[in-house]
């Protein structure tokens, strides 16, 4: 079964920003198996999260 994660955030609506969960594959330099990075980063920085190696 898959499992719903929710995040609530406080304070003025203003200041808070839209975040997005970013999942990234990346191979393992000492095992050479798949492992996977994950986040949760503003939507304007999604782009940079994927970029990075």
């Amino acid at each position: 079964m898959a499992k719903k994660s929710v995040a609530t955030f406080s304070g003025d609506e203003k200041k808070n920003r839209k975040v997005v969960k970013c999942i990234r594959m990346l191979k393992s330099k000492k095992t050479g198996a798949y492992v996977f990075d994950e986040g949760l980063v503003a939507s304007e920085e999604a782009s940079k999260f994927f970029s990075k190696k």
